[in-house]
């Protein structure tokens, strides 16, 4: 069951009658219920985002022709405890609604609602696929195989081909690791291949062995044909993705993850790339109490696009230019390449200025040009330079006195 509240003109100046209204949430009576507001004359709906559940009432309204159907975030209206009920919420937030202080969601046209779906599907798949390998790692563990401290993935060829092999009935460490190809077959590598390979491997961790690898192999199967839908689906807005893939990290699967939870032209739902990454929650939070600024840590929005732009943004470092040189003075100014933590908050940074480009690159319909590993340095001014270059000079030697004996009096 769902409550309607309908904020009407009373009969009086300034005032409003409110009306609460209750109905069942099958789809038929759902477009019931749109034609009755209509002919009440209702002209602007707003409702609160649950979810899944939110989905069919918003497109039973959507074949209406109101003026606006808008979804708000909840927290936006929270009640007071103690103080909520499904009939004074539907009025209070028609009463929010009325005085502009709410502001409605990003809604994704039909087509792209359905590219949605599909990639964050593929995020889940992959998700399931990742919690399989780890199951594969912790069963190897348990017979005292250590593959994984030598194979970089234990889903490679050569990790593959050894897992089978003991899976067959194979137990020669040495035998297994003759499997290997590529850089693998170092002298270095093979010797500890071998050991890695030497345990107590029985035909209870092959059969565990055997599941996991089948299950890997299924998904693998349903990731490649979800992004084949994703592709044939996101076609039409073939323009966008191309401007898209010149921002360095940005592949495929992130191009049509930003086109299904962002849109095409972000600049038409936010009015700059500060808007989008507060809804993205990228940016740091605000927490000032009694004029102390307190630690503003990012929210638990973006919950789709905010991983798969940190994952860009590991890839984007791997090229060498202007991100790759910002991470690295950002990594020095948290803590250092030893700091975890460092590198976790500059990767996060690193994540916002993607954003930042995308938004920029689709506004102005012109692809990215990196402005070269130098682009931080050329913006300093000479004065600004020369102060950091004397301050680390004094960290180095503390206590000194720094005299600049100009040229020409050299």
């Amino acid at each position: 069951m769902i409550k309607v509240g309908i904020r009407s003109p009373g009969d009086k100046p300034w005032t409003r009658r409110s009306e609460v209204l209750q109905y069942r949430t099958f789809y038929g009576v759902l477009q019931q219920m749109a034609a009755d507001l209509r002919q009440r004359g209702v002209t602007h709906v707003v409702m609160e985002a649950s979810g899944a559940c939110t989905e069919p009432v918003y497109y039973a309204l959507a074949e209406r022709d109101f003026d606006e159907v808008a979804v708000i975030n909840p927290a936006h209206a929270k009640a007071l405890r103690g103080h909520k009920t499904d009939a004074r919420d539907c009025l209070r937030v028609a009463e929010l609604f009325e005085c502009g202080l709410l502001r409605g969601s990003y809604i994704p046209v039909a087509g792209l609602k359905e590219v949605r779906d599909l990639t964050r599907y593929r995020m889940k798949t992959v998700q399931a696929r990742t919690s399989e390998i780890q199951r594969l790692g912790k069963a190897l563990e348990s017979a005292g195989i250590k593959l994984g401290s030598v194979a970089s993935e234990l889903t490679g060829k050569s990790a593959t081909a050894m897992i089978e092999a003991l899976i067959d009935g194979e137990r020669r460490g040495r035998v297994l690791a003759g499997l290997a190809i590529g850089r693998m077959r170092t002298a270095g590598k093979l010797a500890g291949l071998s050991q890695a390979l030497t345990g107590r491997f029985t035909g209870h961790h092959a059969l565990l062995c055997r599941l996991h690898l089948d299950r890997i192999a299924i998904f693998d199967t349903a990731v490649a044909g979800l992004e084949d839908k994703i592709a044939l689906r996101a076609a039409r807005w073939q323009r966008e993705q191309d401007l898209l893939r010149t921002v360095p990290g940005f592949g495929d699967a992130v191009a049509c993850a930003w086109l299904a939870e962002i849109g095409p032209a972000p600049h038409a739902y936010f009015a700059s790339h500060e808007k989008l990454a507060s809804w993205v929650t990228l940016c740091p939070g605000n927490h000032i109490s009694a004029g102390k600024r307190k630690h503003g840590r990012t929210g638990d929005a973006g919950t789709y696009i905010k991983p798969m732009l940190v994952q860009a943004a590991w890839a984007a470092i791997r090229v060498r230019g202007r991100l790759q040189a910002r991470y690295s003075r950002l990594v020095r100014r948290f803590g250092g390449e030893k700091n975890p933590a460092a590198k976790k908050k500059a990767i996060t940074a690193i994540a916002h200025t993607l954003l930042k480009i995308a938004y920029q690159v689709l506004r102005s319909g012109k692809p990215y040009e990196d402005p070269g590993a130098d682009f931080c340095t050329r913006r300093e001014s000479p004065q600004q330079r020369q102060a950091y270059l004397m301050r680390q000079l004094q960290k180095l030697n503390p206590g000194c006195t720094i005299t600049i004996t100009p040229a020409e009096a050299a």
